[in-house]
């Protein structure tokens, strides 16, 4: 659909009345990242997902790269849908999108997850490194920086158990054009800090890290829970970057255990209306065997 005169491409699954949870993907990568937190969640939840501008089936804009544009297309994005209120889900780049959102319309939230991402900007040699990306984006290409970038995004390990995984990586790095790429990477290394504003969350917050993570370790995620109240960390083993890919068992027991916690109320309504209704069933298929018997 039409978004911010951009066309984004999208899923929305799951009951129309359930409560909204919307997932941010990270970079360099397309929606299909969470598609194994999708079937755990559309039953219970209305899941949505989306190509940011300019990766995946998305189209690129007119507009220079931004977080803040990032988050405007976000929150028209939720207009377009009629969603007032929803919770966010946003891993690396994602995460950035989110503490941002949440930063400028706090109405709007009602709890974030927030995976493998970090509150400071870009240090000077950070942004150093990210030109450097850029200048190899444009020098060696898409497929050069593909496979280097795999080589960060996943533990020792998974370069050589996940092969799936990272095949469906790279094809998402494949598939970005070489304009989104550095034009996404000049955004990420302009971006703000959010860290002063961590203490003025007021909504549940989960912070998931994978332990061998090493472009936002797990002593960054430790920052951002003990400067947000109330929050819960959870490290998770054998994960790297992309731990929903790497460790998705953990990831997404701890992603439900921490929904059903905020929408505890919605869902016991819920299964309450469900008993009701198997109630109503049951009775009336207890009256017809009763008439059949007479």
């Amino acid at each position: 659909m039409m978004v911010n005169d951009m066309q984004v491409n999208y899923t929305d699954l799951g009951p129309d009345e359930a409560p909204v949870i919307i997932f941010i993907h990270g970079f360099p990568l397309d929606m299909s990242m969470w598609n194994s937190q999708v079937e755990v969640l559309k039953d219970q939840f209305r899941v949505i997902t989306y190509d940011i501008r300019g990766h995946g089936s998305s189209d690129t804009g007119n507009d220079p790269f931004s977080i803040d544009l990032f988050v405007d297309d976000l929150i028209r994005f939720m207009d377009v849908l009629k969603i007032a209120k929803a919770s966010i889900c946003g891993l690396s780049m994602g995460g950035y999108i989110a503490l941002n959102a949440y930063e400028h319309y706090p109405e709007r939230f009602e709890a974030l997850v927030l995976c493998d991402t970090s509150c400071m900007a870009d240090s000077p040699e950070a942004q150093e490194k990210r030109l450097k990306s850029i200048e190899n984006v444009i020098t060696n290409g898409v497929a050069t920086y593909a496979v280097e970038s795999i080589m960060n995004l996943f533990t020792k390990d998974s370069l050589t158990s996940e092969i799936v995984e990272i095949n469906a990586v790279k094809k998402m790095i494949l598939n970005t054009s070489e304009l989104s790429l550095c034009s996404t990477l000049l955004a990420l290394s302009a971006r703000q800090e959010t860290f002063s504003k961590l203490p003025k969350i007021n909504v549940p917050v989960l912070i998931l890290v994978g332990r061998e993570d090493l472009i936002t370790p797990p002593a960054v995620a430790e920052v951002m829970h003990k400067n947000i109240k109330d929050s819960f960390l959870q490290v998770l083993d054998h994960a790297g970057h992309l731990s929903n890919l790497e460790n998705p068992g953990d990831f997404n027991q701890h992603l439900k255990m921490f929904l059903n916690m905020v929408y505890k109320e919605h869902l016991i309504i819920n299964q309450t209306a469900n008993h009701s209704g198997l109630r109503e069933l049951r009775n009336k298929l207890n009256m017809l065997l009763s008439f059949r018997s007479i």
